[in-house]
């Protein structure tokens, strides 16, 4: 279970689900018509070892991510990546040159996307997770001037974030990737207030959210997990969650000058010629609830 000041490195905690997600990528990315490449989603699965390395030669059969609910969730991944690529896309045309990754990971569009001369990309992550980062892409060039934001988003973040160099009065462009899921709706509403407060009219941001699930059948789910059964995604996945929502993003931005668009995950997997897993399945009570949201500054 969750506690207020819990830590994790990538093997452990909310750190495992970054992993998770980076095989993912890299299993779209072995496909003859990937939906977006992650060149280093590979790298960080090695690095890692283990059964993480098996999985991506063909072995590890009994991994989640060979499941029903794992082909459904690489396409899940594969579209989600396709989304936030093309979005820091249209950002950076439009002149955005801050980039801020809340709750980093794993994410490596800091070295992988072709950004623009001039562009700056911070990354806020728990301390072990960008020395994994570091250490696993060492001697690989970022294609921006990449900083470092050692912080936990439930903490003081906005402060780090200028400390580090970033400047309020820029227009810039921000991502909630995989995040809202691990916050209490309080670190949400202050999360959102954090990224409004810092962003000048013509900034950009993007966020994946879920609508919470039925708290009976969301207890239920955490106590098959303390009973020992592993849900569909390989690990205590329940037991990290808070199942909880502030308010949803494109209303909460939308109140504040924010234009914001909101995609169901289902019109965008259809969109991208990729299956929307049955209702009924684990997959698709997932795949269900979530939207992927933008909005621009006026």
């Amino acid at each position: 279970m969750r506690s207020d000041n819990d830590t994790w490195d990538i093997k452990t905690s909310v750190g495992s689900t970054a992993l998770f997600v980076a095989a993912a990528r890299a299993l779209e990315a072995q496909k003859p018509d990937p939906v977006a490449v992650d060149p280093f989603a590979e790298v960080f699965c090695r690095a890692v070892g283990g059964e993480w390395g098996e999985l991506l030669d063909g072995g590890a059969p009994e991994h989640a991510l060979k499941s029903e609910f794992g082909a459904g969730f690489v396409n899940f991944q594969g579209v989600r990546t396709r989304y936030f690529d093309t979005f820091f896309s249209r950002a950076a045309t439009a002149g955005v040159r801050q980039i801020v990754l809340l709750a980093a990971g794993l994410d490596s569009r800091a070295y992988r996307l072709d950004w623009p001369d001039g562009t700056v990309v911070y990354e806020l992550d728990q301390p072990r997770v960008l020395d994994f980062k570091r250490a696993a892409l060492a001697g690989v060039r970022p294609t921006a001037q990449r900083r470092e934001v050692a912080v936990d988003l439930r903490d003081d973040w906005p402060r780090a974030l200028l400390q580090h160099g970033f400047d309020p009065a820029a227009p810039s462009a921000w991502i909630a990737e995989g995040l809202l899921i691990y916050l209490p709706a309080t670190a949400q509403v202050q999360l959102f207030s954090g990224i409004d407060a810092l962003s000048a009219p013509g900034s950009y941001v993007a966020v994946e959210e879920a609508v919470p699930m039925d708290a009976e059948a969301f207890a239920a789910k955490q106590d098959e997990e303390r009973s020992g059964s592993d849900s569909a995604h390989g690990g205590p996945f329940f037991q990290l969650i808070y199942n909880e929502q502030h308010e949803p993003a494109p209303a909460w931005f939308g109140a504040r000058g924010w234009e914001a668009d909101a995609t169901p995950l289902v019109d965008y997997l259809r969109a991208h010629g990729r299956p929307v897993p049955s209702p009924e399945s684990e997959a698709g009570t997932m795949t269900g609830t979530i939207s992927l949201v933008s909005a621009i500054k006026r």
